[in-house]
């Protein structure tokens, strides 16, 4: 089995990178790590340049987030769903309107399911106990009240990241099963780094990822 591990930025899996330094996998199992800088064009570049010359049979993006969902602490791990696109489309006389809304994009139209990017789990040799969580991506990341409200009314997710959709979309395209785990960092609000905790984040992500990834190969 071939696995390719997506992350934005190596310190989001370092502590990944070690274990598979001194793990001793079994021979008929493969760990490829694939980073691609943050957001989702560099992430859409690097997936698509790696998925033309190798098909893994499956991929993992592991990353941090923000989340718009306080019931979760600080540090938890989660598993998404299904991504959308929180800041592609026009801007109307001061209303947002993504593709779906202005009619360049039909919903549903391949891969979409309405106007979601949907990971249902299919085809997958192990499946995290993990919370499940909608999330939407975005290339300005949220951090005042009006885009954030924005957001929540539109899309109602749980996490926010900057690379996600872009990954949905390359596995459901090429039809390779996949997940996407993000380590909660901080909360989706106005601004304030003081209140994040991204070395929890990294350390429970990197401790989720090191079980999925021993749950494929055993």
């Amino acid at each position: 089995m071939n696995i390719l591990l997506v992350a934005a930025t190596d310190l989001e899996i370092k502590p990944f990178r070690e274990y598979l330094a001194q793990a001793r996998l079994p021979a008929t199992y493969q760990v490829t790590v694939l980073i691609t800088g943050i957001g989702g064009m560099h992430t859409a570049w690097h997936l698509g340049k790696y998925l033309a010359a190798h098909r893994p049979d499956v991929a993992i993006q592991a990353g941090i987030a923000g989340s718009f969902n306080r019931q979760w602490p600080l540090g938890q791990v989660v598993v998404v769903s299904r991504e959308q696109l929180g800041d592609l489309g026009v801007d109307d006389a001061g209303t947002f309107k993504d593709l779906f809304d202005t009619g360049l994009w039909q919903s549903g139209q391949p891969p979409f399911e309405d106007s979601s990017l949907v990971n249902t789990f299919a085809y997958l040799p192990a499946v995290p106990e993990l919370p499940v969580a909608a999330g939407v991506s975005v290339n300005t990341v949220s951090g005042s009240l009006p885009g954030i409200e924005r957001i929540q009314q539109k899309y109602a997710p749980d996490i926010e990241s900057m690379e996600g959709a872009a990954f949905h979309f390359a596995c459901l395209q090429e039809g390779i099963p996949f997940l996407q785990l993000r380590g909660i960092s901080n909360y989706v609000e106005v601004r304030d780094k003081s209140k994040w905790n991204i070395p929890l984040a990294v350390q429970n992500l990197n401790r989720a990822l090191i079980a999925v990834v021993e749950a494929m190969t055993t």
